[in-house]
């Protein structure tokens, strides 16, 4: 347990800063470059918790994976080079490890089991799992293969048809990871657009995928061939930022290099419907990610309705969008975002009480909640609920009460951004 008590903060945040790169992007590029045949360096590679469980994963299987800071070269002998690893896999706390490998292993040619700490071994693997099955896939684990630690005979696959029951990029990725590794043409449809970034990447390393409309199609057996990548600043860390700089009196912050795919700007466009004074610059694109720079301003906010196609691009952003809403005036309304109750924990409940209990009047619903706002936030002893993005939230809202915070664990914050409280003073 690592406790942080944050005092009232008096005056206004200014200045520049680089957000580290994107999580999503940095596994992706890190599976990616150790499934092509050659040497792939990558560049702003988010040296968090999660993203080296994924490069811990492949150096079990025999790829050589150098590490210097946010650089990587990866050198591999492609996918016909993958080894049987010598022991069971740690994902940790990650999520997205853990559900992109089940694709990836599921076609291996080797038996493997992977497990990670409570918080994951609590969430549900059925989504990736079911498909998988279909396509052939050997899954063994507790209730029936819906919870961590499972186990994974890699074995022939075949393709298939697939209609995604949930609003999932980890669920989509997984299925189309597998069918890479399958004979044929495997099809995912979306019934709403999610984040495409295996998608782009898949063109990037020379797969044969093509996407009409909602639905993706890749055709399997095809070699991947090495690529540099540069990962972009992460839309889902400069949340907590672009929050802060609109929430905390006469700010001014400037975030450079930020990805801004639009499978994952939700944020901005709630930003702009709620009336912050927020400018993108820069615009361009760099790896097959089109990349920014964000202005934003102190500014008075009026509430909304979040619901509908605009929830999976701001999925991982709705806990600081719940602090944006309670220095709103009037009531923000959240819906269709019932897929908060099964990430690192429950968001919806976490939310409610953490910001309930710093002096929020939000009501927590089946699928998302209602916030009341203007609300002045008092201070207190708050959980993170083991959740880095519960315990970021804590420490933005810090920056607006009037008495002191007091997080119970900040430890969680180095799963996605080992340096947030580096960022965070200096703009102070």
């Amino acid at each position: 347990m690592s406790e942080k008590t944050l005092k009232p903060f008096e005056g206004k945040l200014s200045g520049v800063i680089e957000i580290p790169g994107d999580k999503s992007i940095s596994h992706r590029a890190v599976i990616f470059g150790s499934l092509a045949k050659g040497i792939t360096k990558v560049t702003n590679f988010l040296d968090g918790e999660d993203c080296l469980r994924t490069v811990n994963a492949f150096r079990e299987m025999g790829v050589t994976i150098q590490e210097d800071g946010t650089s990587l070269v990866i050198e591999s002998e492609g996918i016909s080079g993958l080894s049987e690893p010598k022991q069971p896999l740690d994902f940790g706390n990650s999520g997205t490890t853990t559900r992109l490998m089940l694709g990836i292993l599921s076609g291996l040619p080797f038996f493997t089991t992977i497990y990670g700490d409570a918080s994951l071994s609590k969430r549900p693997m059925d989504r990736v799992v079911n498909p998988l099955r279909q396509m052939g896939s050997i899954i063994d684990g507790r209730n029936d293969g819906n919870l961590l630690p499972l186990s994974i005979r890699g074995s022939k696959l075949h393709p298939i048809d697939y209609t995604l029951p949930v609003k999932s990029a980890q669920v989509k990725s997984a299925i189309l990871l597998a069918g890479l590794l399958a004979d044929g043409e495997t099809r995912v449809t979306e019934t709403t657009p999610t984040r495409n970034h295996t998608e782009n990447m898949l063109k990037a390393f020379g797969a044969d995928i093509t996407s009409d409309g909602y639905t993706t199609t890749i055709r399997g057996k095809n070699n991947l061939h090495a690529t540099n990548v540069h990962v972009p600043g992460d839309i889902s860390s400069a949340a907590f930022f672009l929050v802060a700089g609109t929430i905390v009196p006469d700010s001014s912050i400037h975030l450079k290099n930020t990805g801004l795919n639009n499978t994952r700007t939700g944020i901005i466009e709630v930003l702009q419907k709620m009336g912050a004074d927020i400018v993108i610059e820069n615009e361009r694109s760099v790896s097959g990610e089109k990349i920014g720079d964000i202005h934003i301003s102190y500014s008075s906010l009026k509430g909304i309705t979040i619901e509908g196609n605009i929830i999976p691009t701001l999925i991982d952003e709705i806990p600081i969008i719940a602090l944006l809403a309670t220095q709103a005036e009037g009531t923000t309304i959240i819906k269709d975002a019932e897929e908060l109750r099964v990430k690192e924990t429950d968001r919806i409940t976490a939310v409610a009480d953490v910001l309930n209990t710093l002096g929020a009047d939000i009501t927590p619903t089946k699928d998302g909640m209602i916030v009341k706002g203007k609300t002045q936030l008092h201070g207190g002893n708050i959980a993170s609920y083991d959740d880095h993005r519960i315990a970021m939230m804590g420490a933005i809202a810090s920056l607006i009460t009037t008495n002191e915070v007091v997080i119970d664990d900040i430890s969680c914050i180095s799963i996605s951004y080992p340096d947030f409280f580096r960022d965070l003073e200096s703009l102070k």
